[in-house]
């Protein structure tokens, strides 16, 4: 089958899953549909490949908006969007380190992914709640203190539990696809 179009396939399947994933725990806590969302982005990136984990992480922001199970607001669809981004460019750095199963593999490919989850957690905190939330008019005090507090410190809690479920079952997935 063309290379093409099996990377189309699993790159929509990986999107669906997300969205799929965020509709099932929408009335979850934040940590639950987070840390599945970056879950998935990661299995994306991992099995699939870096430009699959880009396409999934680009596009989920407002895909989800779209559905009614995103954002409330439409401003803060691009910071999500690099935030998700962020933490795929940086895992897909240390994605060969995967499953290759050393102690110094395992140590190198969390460290990156502690890295990952903290670069989108940072990212998240300086652009969003200290530079665009300001700036974005008609939000009152309360919506402002709403979105502070989903955009900071949980984000980097999401994120890395996000990787560890991802470094617990992409060697399996892995193991299981070859068969």
């Amino acid at each position: 089958m063309n290379k093409k179009v099996i990377f189309i396939t699993q790159t929509a399947v990986m999107l669906a899953l997300l969205i799929g994933a965020q509709f099932a725990t929408r009335g979850f806590s934040t940590f639950v549909t987070g840390s599945l969302v970056n879950m998935i982005l990661l299995v994306s990136t991992f099995l699939i490949g870096r430009s699959s984990g880009l396409v999934v992480a680009l596009l989920s922001p407002p895909l989800a908006f779209l559905a009614g199970i995103g954002p409330a607001f439409i401003q803060i669809i691009p910071f999500m969007a690099v935030g998700n981004a962020i933490l795929v460019l940086i895992a897909s750095l240390v994605s060969k380190y995967m499953t290759k199963g050393s102690i110094k593999d395992i140590v190198f490919a969390t460290a990156g992914l502690i890295v990952a989850a903290t670069a989108k957690m940072a990212f998240l905190w300086v652009a969003l709640v200290l530079i665009a939330l300001p700036m974005i008019p008609g939000l009152n005090e309360r919506q402002i203190a709403m979105i502070s507090a989903a955009f900071s410190w949980p984000q980097g809690v999401t994120a890395s539990i996000g990787a560890m479920l991802a470094m617990t079952i992409v060697p399996l997935l892995k193991r299981a696809l070859k068969k």
